[in-house]
C-alpha cells in the first residue's frame, strides 16, 4: 500500500546466471515441512492469512537451472537443474499438484516434480525456441508458444490442436473464458474456450477460439495497442453475458483497456474503450509536463479497480485507481520527483552523527583508560580527505613496492636501458602496426645475448611475420643483411619445431631460399678472388718494407772480369732465373693453400661450417 520495498532476494549467481522469469506458486501448494520442525506458534489471526499468503517463488535463470524461493522463510528452498542447458523462458505452476512447467531456448518443454526436484517429463515442443507457456483452467491441457502455438494433452503429450501464431515469438498466453459460450453441448474441459496471446514487436493482441474440429487455426478477433504490450492482465469471464476487461501495458509507457463480450468472428482489430497517461504537473521551474512510464497494471479483485505501478524500475510507485471508462483518455497528474526525493531524504535521516564537544573526553579502543585529545569538526573534515593516521609520514613508493613484495631492483632499469622482455613487446608491437621507426630500432641491435632472448620472448604467433620483416630487410644492403643473419639464425635455432609444424612452410620461406642461393653461389668465386687479393696485398705490403729499408752503398769496390769464363756465367744466370720463378710458382700456391687453411680454421673457432646457408652469406 505504501509502495516500500518489503523483501529483496539476490541469487548468489545473479552475475552469471540473471532471473528470466518468475512464477508464484498456488496459495494450495505448500512446500513439504522443513525439517526443523515448527520454528514458532502461530498467532490464531495468522493461521487464516498464511493459508491464502502466497509463498513459493520459481525463478528461472539465464543458465538453464530452476530456483525454487521461500519468501516467507526469507530463503531458497531448492534449486531444479538438469532439465534444460540454456535460458529459461517462461515457468508456471499447475493448479493442484506440485508439478511445474518450464520452456526454454533449447526447444524442450519440461514437467517438474517440485518434493523431488527432479524432472518428471521432458519434451521437444517446438523446432525454435519455446517462450511462452499456460495452463488450460481444468489443468489438462497445456499451450506452448514460440512462433507458432500448440495445445498439448498432458496426459499423453502429444499437440491436440495448432494455431498459426505470430510472425515473431510470442511474449504473453493466458485464457480469457472458463466456460464455453454456448452451453448447449457438454464441456470437455476445453472445446469453445478462447485464449489470447501477445508477441513481441507486434501492435496486435489476438485472440483464438479452440473449436471441436481441427478446421480454423487462424485467430478469431484481436486488439490494436500503440507500441509492443510489456505486461498484459485480464479478468476471466465467467458468465456468458460477463465482458472480458483486459489492461495492456506498452512500451511506450501507456495502458490501454478493453472491455469485450467474446461471442465469436471479429473481422476488425478492437480499439481500446479507455486509455490511461501519466505525466509530471510542469510547474515550478519546469513548465513542460513530462510522461511518467507505467510499469505494470493488475485488476483488482472487485474487476472495478486496478493497481498500477509507474515511474523508475528500481523504485516504483504503486497505486489503485477506480476505472471510469465513460472517458476514452485519462492523464493522471503525479509529482513523481518529489515523492522520489522525500523517499532517498527519508532513508538518509537514519543515520545518526554524534555531536562532539571540545570539553568531552573520548576513549579509545586499546589501551584501557586511555584517553586521546578530540580534534574539533572542522579539522575532522580536512583529516577525512587524506586517510593517513595522524603523525604518521608518507611512504615512498619504493617502500610500497616493498610492501607489495616487488623487486624494486627489478623495477628500475639501469641507465634507463630497455630490458630484452621490453624488447620482445617493442618487436611484436613493431610487426602489427609495421612502423618501420620502432624495427629498426630494434632489428639493428648487434649483441647476440640480446638477440637471443628476444626471439625466446616473443609469442609464437609473431615468428612468420618476423621472418617475412627479415626477408625483406635481407635483400637491402650488406650492411644490413649482416646484422639480419644474427636474427634469422636465432630464429630457426629457438623455433625449429613450431616452424617445421606449419604446413605450407615451403611457400612461406620461399623467397628467403632464393636469396640464399643467389649469395652462396658466388661464395666460392668470391673466397678465391679473397685468396689472390690476400696474396697481392700482403706482397704490395711486403715490397713497401722493403723499399723503406735505408739504402747502402753496393756499387763493388773492385771488379775482376775473366774473359774465359762469360758464357758459363750466363748460362748459370739463366739456370737460377728458372729456378726462382718455378720457386715463386710453388710459393703461390703455397700461399693460397695456407690461406685458405687460414679461413677454414677461423670458421671452425667461430662454430660456423659451409653448410650454414646463412653463415655462407654473413662471409660475404
Amino acid at each position: 500500500a505504501g509502495s516500500r520495498l518489503q523483501h529483496e532476494y539476490v541469487p548468489s549467481a545473479h552475475l552469471s546466471a540473471s532471473c528470466t522469469c518468475l512464477a508464484w506458486a498456488p496459495a494450495g501448494a505448500r512446500q513439504p515441512p522443513s525439517k526443523d520442525g515448527p520454528q514458532r506458534k502461530k498467532r490464531k489471526s495468522e493461521v487464516g492469512e498464511v493459508d491464502k499468503q502466497l509463498d513459493i517463488l520459481a525463478i528461472g535463470t539465464a543458465v538453464g537451472s530452476i530456483l525454487l524461493y521461500s519468501t516467507v522463510k526469507g530463503e531458497l528452498q531448492s534449486k531444479l537443474d538438469g532439465g534444460h542447458d540454456s535460458r529459461v523462458n517462461c515457468v508456471r505452476w499447475h493448479q493442484d499438484s506440485c508439478c511445474l512447467y518450464s520452456c526454454s531456448d533449447d526447444k524442450h518443454i519440461v514437467e517438474w516434480n517440485t518434493q523431488t526436484c527432479k524432472v518428471k517429463c521432458k519434451w521437444k515442443g517446438d523446432n525454435s525456441s519455446v517462450t511462452c507457456l499456460c495452463i488450460s483452467p481444468d489443468g489438462k491441457m497445456l499451450l506452448s508458444a514460440g512462433r507458432t502455438i500448440k495445445l498439448w494433452d498432458l496426459e499423453t503429450k502429444e499437440v491436440y490442436r495448432h494455431f498459426t501464431g505470430h510472425a515473431t515469438s510470442v511474449s504473453s498466453l493466458m485464457f480469457t473464458t472458463v466456460k464455453p459460450m454456448n452451453e448447449s453441448k457438454p464441456f470437455d474441459g476445453i472445446t469453445g474456450l478462447y485464449f489470447l496471446s501477445g508477441a513481441i514487436h507486434d501492435r496486435l493482441l489476438s485472440v483464438w477460439y479452440i473449436r471441436s474440429d481441427r478446421k480454423e487455426k487462424n485467430a478469431v478477433m484481436s486488439f490494436t495497442v500503440t507500441d509492443e504490450p510489456t505486461f498484459v492482465d485480464l479478468t476471466v469471464s465467467e458468465v456468458k453475458e460477463e465482458p472480458v476487461k483486459l489492461a495492456v501495458v506498452c512500451r511506450d509507457g501507456q495502458l490501454h483497456i478493453f472491455e469485450h463480450i467474446l461471442n465469436g468472428y471479429c473481422k476488425k482489430p478492437l480499439t481500446s474503450n479507455c486509455t490511461i497517461q501519466i505525466a509530471t504537473p510542469g510547474d515550478d521551474g519546469d513548465s513542460t509536463p513530462k510522461p511518467v512510464p507505467i510499469l505494470a497494471a493488475a485488476f483488482c479483485t472487485d474487476k472495478q479497480s486496478l493497481l498500477l505501478a509507474y515511474g523508475n524500475i528500481l523504485q516504483p510507485v504503486i497505486e489503485k485507481v477506480s476505472l471510469n471508462t465513460s472517458e476514452s483518455h485519462i492523464c493522471l497528474v503525479r509529482d513523481i520527483q518529489k515523492v522520489l526525493s522525500l523517499k532517498t531524504d527519508a532513508a538518509l535521516t537514519k543515520v545518526k552523527t554524534p555531536v562532539v564537544n571540545s570539553d568531552t573526553k573520548v576513549l579509545v579502543p586499546g589501551i584501557p583508560g586511555h584517553s586521546t585529545a578530540v580534534k574539533t569538526p572542522a579539522s575532522g573534515k580536512e583529516k577525512k580527505k587524506n586517510k593517513r593516521k595522524p603523525g604518521e609520514t608518507e611512504e615512498s613508493i619504493e617502500e610500497r613496492l616493498g610492501a607489495l613484495d616487488i623487486d624494486v631492483s627489478k623495477v628500475k632499469t639501469p641507465g634507463g636501458l630497455p630490458q630484452t622482455d621490453s624488447f620482445a613487446v617493442l618487436l611484436v608491437q613493431g610487426l602489427e602496426s609495421n612502423d618501420a621507426e620502432i624495427l629498426n630500432k630494434v632489428l639493428n641491435t648487434r649483441k647476440e645475448n640480446i638477440v637471443k632472448n628476444t626471439v625466446a620472448r616473443m609469442p609464437i604467433h609473431a615468428v612468420i611475420p618476423l621472418l617475412h620483416e627479415l626477408t625483406k630487410r635481407l635483400q637491402g644492403n650488406p650492411y644490413s643483411a649482416s646484422v639480419m643473419v644474427r636474427w634469422l639464425k636465432s630464429v630457426f635455432t629457438l623455433h625449429a619445431s613450431y616452424l617445421s609444424t606449419l604446413p605450407d612452410l615451403i611457400p612461406q620461406l620461399g623467397m628467403l631460399y632464393q636469396l640464399m642461393e643467389s649469395r652462396v653461389k658466388t661464395l666460392q668465386k668470391l673466397s678465391r678472388l679473397h685468396g689472390r687479393l690476400f696474396i697481392l696485398v700482403t706482397q704490395v705490403a711486403a715490397s713497401q718494407t722493403v723499399q723503406d729499408v735505408p739504402k747502402v752503398n753496393q756499387t763493388a769496390k773492385l771488379v775482376y772480369e775473366d774473359d774465359s769464363s762469360e758464357e758459363e756465367g750466363s748460362d748459370d744466370e739463366m739456370i737460377a732465373d728458372k729456378d726462382s720463378d718455378e720457386n715463386w710458382d710453388e710459393d703461390e700456391e703455397k700461399e693460397e693453400q695456407s690461406d685458405e687453411q687460414d679461413m677454414t680454421v677461423e670458421k671452425e673457432i667461430n662454430g660456423d661450417s659451409d653448410l650454414e646457408p646463412e653463415n655462407e652469406s654473413e662471409e660475404e
